[in-house]
């Protein structure tokens, strides 16, 4: 029997390329050789590819950001893991627009700052804004080899003030020049001060989507040409609320529907250039029933959704659920409709039982390298 030690350096880093995140880890400390493969930036490529985005919660305490916690759900290993805190920097109210997306936390108001998710030893600040802001939509995209930032909407924030009737332009930020660009504002149909508490965002195939929770409005703004598309109405019948999810291979609806036949979880496929929508799959009755206590007409309220590639996640971001999560698999096959897409729902564990109490919750899904997770090569990671 050939022993590992004595397969070549490609083979080894093939079969350590299949490995959780959570085993790569452990592994990375057997010895110095299998540590530098795990740490190459080919195997951390080929595991990009092969492994899922990861489910992220970062709860927030109102008095106290001591009480603050970040948890993260890799599907693959199908765990949790409790991340550093980010520290609170230094005359910034707590809870004042803190936001999570894409590898980074960030504080809009008052000035602009982020750090990374696994890592948040520092918060690094580019020049202010020209409209600060809280609770904007925030997207990360690449622009060439840079990483750039995009912020839409949100309400101004003005000494500690804010002014809910100004709508404000879209801000791009570029690391090249160091300074933010300005763009339209959202369309008027989005009425001023839309915030991330009324609107879902998903950025695909180069558009930064935005969509109303309630209202079922949709525009896109291209990130090439900076130009808003015509508002358009995706309202599937009976939705109460949805949220737009961007997904590997297309768009896709996830909201909460009422029927004559009780109410459901469900998802559509979403043709960005149509803007038909085509249903995929429905959350099972019983999944549904289990994030919540009882049957009130309200419990649907605190229902979330994030997802990012071929998970979509749905949690109740009620503390007195310890914020119970459920996610679907979208296996994509060949053609337009979902005629071909297999969904695959189960219910994701727990939260550790050393959690907090908090009073908000902020959700996102990220892809996650081996390079972030080891902390190779830090820094303010805009290229």
């Amino acid at each position: 029997m050939t022993e590992i030690t004595n397969l070549s350096l490609d083979l080894i880093e093939s079969i350590l390329s299949h490995l959780p995140i959570a085993s790569l880890i452990q592994a990375s400390t057997v010895c110095k050789l299998w540590h530098t493969i795990i740490s190459s930036s080919s195997l951390s490529s080929l595991h990009k590819h092969q492994h899922k985005p990861w489910f992220f919660l970062h709860g927030i305490h109102n008095i106290s950001s001591k009480n603050n916690q970040s948890f993260a759900f890799d599907p693959s290993s199908n765990s949790w893991f409790l991340l550093p805190t980010p520290q609170q920097p230094l005359h910034y109210p707590n809870n004042t627009s803190f936001i999570g997306t894409s590898s980074f936390f960030f504080i809009t108001a008052p000035n602009f700052v982020y750090t990374p998710i696994l890592h948040p030893l520092v918060w690094f600040s580019t020049p202010p804004l020209h409209f600060p802001r809280i609770n904007p939509l925030l997207g990360v995209f690449k622009d060439g080899s840079f990483v750039k930032f995009i912020v839409v909407g949100g309400v101004r924030f003005i000494g500690n003030l804010v002014d809910i009737e100004d709508r404000l332009d879209v801000e791009i930020y570029d690391p090249l020049l160091g300074s933010w660009d300005l763009a339209p504002p959202l369309p008027a149909d989005f009425r001023s001060g839309n915030s991330s508490s009324s609107l879902s965002s998903a950025l695909f195939k180069g558009k930064f989507y935005v969509f109303g929770i309630y209202s079922c409005f949709v525009s896109s703004f291209d990130l090439q040409l900076r130009v808003w598309s015509d508002v358009r109405v995706v309202r599937p019948s009976g939705v109460v609320f949805s949220f737009l999810i961007s997904c590997r291979e297309s768009l896709v609806l996830a909201g909460v529907c009422n029927s004559p036949s009780g109410s459901s979880f469900t998802l559509w496929e979403v043709d960005e250039t149509s803007m038909e929508i085509c249903e995929i799959s429905v959350m099972p009755h019983d999944l549904l029933c289990s994030l919540f206590d009882g049957d009130e007409d309200e419990r649907f309220a605190s229902l979330k959704c994030v997802g990012l590639g071929d998970l979509i996640y749905v949690f109740n971001e009620d503390y007195h659920r310890m914020y119970p999560a459920c996610v679907c698999e979208i296996r994509s096959g060949r053609g337009r409709g979902g005629e071909n897409s297999e969904c695959y729902w189960r219910r994701v564990p727990q939260l550790p039982s050393l959690m907090n109490r908090f009073h908000k919750v902020v959700s996102f899904c990220s892809n996650v390298s081996l390079h972030s997770i080891l902390g190779e090569g830090q820094h303010h990671g805009l290229h």
